[in-house]
């Protein structure tokens, strides 16, 4: 009895290991080491933009910017990184070959009821040039408030409306002049590429906040000398504003700080170029404006870091400037008009 059911016991394991190899066979699957696992995850971290060649000219900028507030007036939803991301590949990012009815021809088309999805579809960069246009240029265009003077010219009203959001870096009534300088040669330190945008201007000009956003860092670098920069609400964009006055760079500035587009952050000079803080050796008075598109923290000290032309969107910036005054009591220039928009709100402190 004791020798059959060890038998009886023997043939179960056995149909049961048949069994399994049956089903195995049926159902397979691929067992992922956890190794692999951990490199797959790491690969989909690795999914993010980590070169951007912003090269739209002005024209294309001027012109979509003004199709989409126009839209916008007419109740119809049409965003100017759309159709710039169309074009973009309409032309293989080659922008030198714009066209101005180009865009009448494509906001034609969409007048008559096509969509950009349907018509970007087969567009196979289309979603690259769509988050790099987007990274760029979110915080630019939108819903907001601002004053103004009444015809009285003393009054001021606060009016809701949609366009350009963004401010010059340089307040109004201030010139400057500047040139596409962007990749030029650099020496001090070691040799490297200028990687930012030089507005040429008099010592003391007060510096405007170009977009709403939160003081990341404030103090001395010795290439920029005295610095401020700035994050946008939504992490992609980091402004650089470099070589401020010797002695009084800033209107009250320290990191975690928030401020408007348009509020007075610093001062114009000629700082930088020595480990030794407060020093002028730079020898022209100009404002370094740069801009950093970050898609991932790990770009934002970085050797992959993405800064782009802003010889463009600097032009495209003069249609709005920050008119400023100097306060009697602390001496330092402030806006003349306020500014809201809606996501301040959300960031008060």
């Amino acid at each position: 009895m004791l020798i059959c059911a060890i038998k009886k016991r023997h043939a179960i394991i056995i149909v049961s290991v048949l069994l399994c190899f049956l089903f195995l066979f049926l159902f397979p699957f691929e067992a992922i080491p956890a190794s692999q696992t951990e490199e797959q995850t790491e690969e989909k971290k690795d999914e993010y933009i980590k070169w951007v060649d912003f090269s739209i000219p002005y024209a294309a900028l001027s012109e979509t910017l003004k199709e989409d507030i126009e839209a916008h007036k007419n109740g119809k939803n049409r965003s100017w990184i759309e159709l710039l991301s169309y074009l973009a590949c309409k032309y293989g990012g080659n922008w030198k070959q714009y066209k101005s009815q180009d865009l009448k021809s494509l906001v034609k088309t969409l007048d008559n009821g096509e969509s950009i999805e349907k018509l970007s579809k087969d567009m196979k960069h289309y979603t690259y040039f769509f988050e790099a246009y987007s990274a760029v240029l979110d915080g630019f265009v939108g819903e907001y408030e601002i004053e103004s003077y009444d015809a009285d010219g003393k009054t001021k009203t606060k009016t809701k409306t949609y366009g350009l959001k963004a401010f010059s870096p340089i307040a109004r009534g201030y010139s400057f002049s500047h040139y596409d300088d962007f990749g030029s040669s650099r020496s001090y330190g070691f040799r490297r590429k200028h990687l930012g945008h030089d507005l040429m201007g008099s010592v003391g000009t007060p510096i405007i906040a170009v977009e709403s956003g939160i003081v990341e860092c404030v103090g001395w670098n010795q290439y920029g000398g005295w610095r401020i920069g700035i994050r946008s609400f939504d992490s992609k964009r980091y402004y650089y504003y470099a070589h401020l006055r010797k002695d009084h760079p800033y209107n009250d500035m320290y990191e975690g700080k928030v401020v408007k587009a348009g509020d007075v952050i610093g001062y114009l000079g000629m700082t930088g170029y020595s480990t030794k803080e407060n020093v002028n050796n730079i020898n022209t008075p100009h404002l370094h404006f740069g801009i950093q598109l970050i898609f991932n923290e790990q770009q934002k000290d970085s050797n992959n870091e993405i800064w782009i032309d802003l010889y463009a969107l600097t032009e495209l910036l003069q249609k709005n400037k920050s008119a400023v005054y100097k306060d009697a009591e602390s001496k330092e220039y402030q806006r003349v008009f306020e500014f809201d928009e809606p996501i301040l709100h959300s960031f008060a402190s």
